[in-house]
C-alpha cells in the first residue's frame, strides 16, 4: 500500500514547465501552473520546490520524453539533469521519472478538440502534460500498489582520490551511494 501525500506532476520544457498535483488520496491530478524555464538563475526550480513544499508533497514525477521507439532523446537528458536537480532541492521528497511519450500530443488534442486554439495555449498545454504525466503515474501506483517510474537520487561529489588508496579503498567511501537504498524498487 502507499502512503498517503499529495504527488506532483512536472513536464520539462526548453522555454516552460508544466506543474500539476495531486489531492492526498492520488485519485485525481490536477492543473497547478506554467512557470517560466530558468536555465540560467533556476527560478523555475526554487518556484517549483516552494510549491512541493508548501503542498506537503511525498513524490515528485517528471516526465522522461523518450522517442516511439523508447530511446533516448535531447530532451530526455535535459528531463533527467532537470530531474536531478529538483532531487537535489527537494531532498526530503522522492523524484521519479515516469514515460511521458505522446502526453503533449494528447494534451494539444484535447484542447483542439473542445475548440481551444493550440497556437496560443501553450502555457495551458505544458499543464496539461503535467496532469497526463500525473495521472498516468497514480493510475499504475493504483494498479500496482508501488511508485511509478525510477527513482532519481541526487548526484553524489565524487570523493577525494588518494593516489596511495585502493581503487576498492577509494570508491568505498562513506556517505556515497553506490546503490539505491534497501527496497527501493527502482
Amino acid at each position: 500500500m502507499i502512503p498517503r501525500g499529495t504527488r506532483f506532476g512536472v513536464d520539462v520544457g526548453r522555454a516552460r514547465v508544466g506543474v500539476s498535483r495531486s489531492d492526498p488520496d492520488g485519485i485525481l491530478a490536477t492543473p497547478v501552473k506554467t512557470l517560466r524555464r530558468d536555465q540560467k538563475k533556476g527560478t523555475d526550480l526554487a518556484v517549483l520546490t516552494r510549491l512541493a513544499r508548501e503542498a506537503e508533497a511525498v513524490v515528485v514525477y517528471v516526465g522522461l520524453p523518450l522517442n516511439l521507439h523508447g530511446q533516448q532523446t535531447p530532451s530526455t537528458e535535459d528531463a533527467q539533469r532537470y530531474a536531478r536537480a529538483l532531487a537535489t532541492t527537494l531532498d526530503d521528497v522522492e523524484v521519479r521519472l515516469v514515460d511521458e511519450r505522446l502526453t503533449t500530443v494528447s494534451a494539444q488534442r484535447k484542447l483542439h478538440e473542445s475548440g481551444r486554439d493550440v497556437k496560443n495555449s501553450r502555457s495551458v498545454i505544458d499543464q496539461a502534460a503535467a496532469v497526463d504525466i500525473l495521472q498516468q503515474a497514480l493510475d499504475v501506483e493504483r494498479a500496482s500498489g508501488r511508485r511509478a517510474g525510477e527513482h532519481v537520487l541526487p548526484p553524489v561529489s565524487e570523493p577525494p582520490t588518494d593516489s596511495s588508496l585502493s581503487t576498492e579503498q577509494a570508491t568505498s567511501h562513506p556517505g556515497t551511494r553506490s546503490n539505491p537504498p534497501e527496497g527501493d524498487e527502482s
